[in-house]
């Protein structure tokens, strides 16, 4: 498998260097491997590279650790009970539609021009996505495992705690690894709020510069960052649900 994705992605490099040898599109527009990979080193003499990785790595972790603590509070709240989940369910799906990119002045209203103003963007990109998603996991525990701890004279908190927590938290290490992807969608955004650094200020940089290969460049340069960061996520995920690998 592992043979396969790696002649998958030397094809995709030919066929962009092919694009731009047949000319098929301007090299304005879509410049080739080679001029691309030299603005690798443009970027890391002259735009402080490492630097600006690490100060994405930083608001997007906190931001993840933020919108995953606050959509399993809020999720398991409204889906663990009837009232709450008829009365608020609609509505927090319907956060789902709500253009986050316009959200930014509210944010910086809320929290002025600092680190966090960032942080809290990105978690709450997460956070409307991954609270509908912690309240389906509720829905979908076993009705046998719940009468089960009922007979056996369990309260309501020993159910939760060893049938309706164990259960959504091992099926939501799955979801939580797919949606926290999606902050990398709007690093430009949240970076471009009092500029302080980051990979989305760099490709502000090549846009206004209009220099493609800077764009590309870093593009590559988050798409590695996705791959790695879903390998950790996954191997989290074997470490701590073994059984789910049996």
């Amino acid at each position: 498998m592992k043979g396969y994705n790696f002649i998958g992605w030397i094809i995709l490099i030919g066929v962009w260097a092919l694009i731009g040898q047949l000319g098929l599109i301007s090299d304005h527009v879509l410049p080739g491997p080679v001029k691309t990979f030299k603005a690798f080193g443009y970027l890391y003499n002259e735009n402080h590279l490492i630097t600006n990785i690490f100060f994405s790595l930083k608001i997007n972790f906190l931001g993840y650790i933020e919108s995953v603590i606050c959509a399993l509070c809020f999720g398991l709240v409204l889906g663990s009970f009837e009232t709450t989940r008829r009365m608020f369910s609609q509505p927090v799906d319907a956060l789902r539609f709500v253009p986050i990119t316009a959200l930014g002045g509210i944010f910086i209203a809320l929290t002025g021009l600092t680190i966090w103003t960032k942080v809290h963007f990105l978690a709450f990109g997460i956070w409307v996505y991954l609270v509908p998603v912690v309240v389906q996991r509720l829905s979908e525990v076993s009705n046998t495992h719940l009468q089960m701890m009922q007979t056996l004279g369990a309260t309501k908190w020993q159910t939760f705690e060893f049938v309706q927590w164990k259960y959504v938290i091992s099926r939501l290490s799955d979801d939580i690894r797919i949606l926290v992807g999606i902050s990398w969608t709007y690093i430009i955004v949240a970076e471009l709020k009092n500029v302080q650094g980051g990979l989305g200020s760099l490709i502000w940089l090549g846009e206004r510069q209009s220099k493609a290969e800077i764009v590309y460049a870093v593009i590559i340069i988050i798409v590695i960052i996705g791959i790695l960061q879903d390998f950790t996520f996954k191997l989290i995920d074997k470490l701590l649900f073994k059984f789910k690998y049996l």
